[in-house]
């Protein structure tokens, strides 16, 4: 059955040239004139989705999408201004809850792309229905892993396509941008979501702890192995294992997952019992594996296994366009769990998210609406809580730095002595301001005093 348009535009001649597009374009076409007019063909022809003229003469296109939003929350509205430059008015729009904005003239290739990403998009959201009475997690899911980019929708059509399936994924990107919640939308819509999902942290282990962790021991197989215990990989039966940080992996572990990866089966430490393995294996990194490959410190063999369905996820700054919606939504989420109704944001406010790169990306973003949330005395969230963009102004040439030439490893060793200087040697306290594992600086220090 073909879509339904609504079309709200004051001039006639604008209203049938879009409506003869979209009816060659395989839609059916409703239109409006007025507020009222618009608020009646949404109660009586159900479109199934909205193009609204900000200017509507007597009429104001912003209040009408006020009102749109109110009746029908759940309709995406395009709006179309007359002006490409008018960022305020753009930003205002998407704040009071558009799904994309055109200018005029109207380019219909770009109409074209939008209208196909939104009923993809629309599609894949319900294919990806997550059961948000699993765990916090689920819950959180919505509030995350939004994003109506092309490339979050290429991974919305990933996910769809891998869930059906047991094949293994391996997710790379940034820190914060949402990887263990792409691993969980793989699951929850997958045929053994009733099956467990087991997350495993590869670097909050020791090596030794780490293989107990996964594949599990006997009793007596170490010391302080009281009683046998099933490990890991045994008790996702079914379902899904997720392997997060599989970069920090050792090389005994990478030669004993590749194992796994390749016959399906394992013992337990101090076993010689082979058990099956009959979970999907889900792995994520934010470090580039192809150069840990081509550096020898990651298995070229295991890379390949892993990487038999890859998913990119692009980093926050790369895909602007998509933080409205976040910030919306992480809005939704914060006020819900700290019982604050702080719902929205002033234009400077928002003018200030979106100048900013977020190199911690989605996780950072939350983390800054939180803390602004809580400081915040109004029910609109002010610029004055939230920090100064950092990036490079784009009228600025980049400063280079004298040390470029200087190793990686030696400038991180650098920064980790700061911080520790700075807590007076607390590793603990370190280890949590660096983002990393305590095991994860036990070796980064443990491997500089044998270099």
């Amino acid at each position: 059955m073909p879509k339904r348009i609504l079309i709200t535009d004051d001039d006639a001649m604008t209203l049938k040239i879009i409506g003869t597009w979209l009816k060659t374009s395989g839609y059916e076409t409703v239109t409006a004139k007025t507020a009222d007019e618009t608020l009646l063909a949404i109660a009586l022809d159900q479109p199934d989705a909205m193009l609204c003229d900000i200017d509507l003469g007597d009429d104001n296109g912003l209040d009408v999408l006020t009102s749109v939003r109110q009746r029908a929350p759940e309709l995406p509205i395009i709006m179309i201004t007359a002006s490409n430059d008018d960022m305020a008015l753009a930003v205002q729009a998407m704040q009071l809850g558009a799904y994309d904005y055109l200018t005029k003239p109207l380019d219909f290739d770009r109409l074209g792309s939008v209208l196909s990403n939104l009923f993809e998009g629309q599609l894949l959201r319900q294919n990806l229905s997550v059961t948000l009475s699993e765990s916090q997690s689920e819950k959180n899911l919505e509030s995350v892993l939004v994003g109506r980019s092309h490339a979050m929708v290429q991974i919305y059509k990933t996910i769809g396509s891998v869930s059906q399936t047991q094949v293994t994924v391996l997710i790379q990107g940034e820190s914060g941008t949402g990887k263990e919640l792409i691993a969980r939308g793989v699951h929850f819509n997958s045929l053994w979501k009733a099956e467990p999902f087991i997350a495993v942290n590869c670097t909050a282990l020791t090596e030794s702890l780490l293989e107990s962790e996964l594949f599990g021991h006997v009793r007596g197989s170490f010391t302080g192995a009281v009683n046998d215990k099933a490990g890991r990989f045994e008790q996702a039966g079914s379902g899904t294992i997720f392997l997060d940080e599989i970069g920090e992996l050792s090389a005994p572990l990478q030669v004993k997952l590749l194992r796994v990866l390749q016959q399906r089966e394992f013992e337990r430490v101090g076993d010689s019992a082979t058990l099956k393995m009959n979970a999907r294996i889900v792995a994520a990194t934010n470090k580039d594996l192809q150069s840990a490959v081509r550096k020898g410190t990651f298995r070229e063999d295991l890379y390949y296994r892993l990487n038999v369905v890859g998913i990119s996820v692009p980093p926050l700054r790369e895909r602007k366009e998509d933080i409205v919606i976040i910030v919306k939504h992480l809005l939704r989420k914060i006020n819900t769990e700290l019982h604050t109704h702080v719902w929205k944001l002033s234009e400077a406010a928002m003018q200030r998210i979106l100048a900013h790169d977020w190199p911690g990306n989605v996780r950072e973003l939350e983390n800054v609406l939180t803390r602004a949330i809580v400081l915040t005395k109004s029910d609109v969230l002010q610029q004055e809580y939230l920090p100064e963009p950092q990036g490079i102004a784009r009228d600025e040439a980049p400063q280079i730095d004298e040390n470029w030439r200087r190793p990686l490893a030696e400038i991180e060793m650098d920064h980790i002595r700061r911080v520790l200087r700075g807590v007076n040697g607390n590793r603990t306290e370190a280890a949590r301001i660096l983002e990393i594992s305590k095991q994860t600086l036990y070796s980064r220090l443990d491997k500089e005093k044998s270099a």
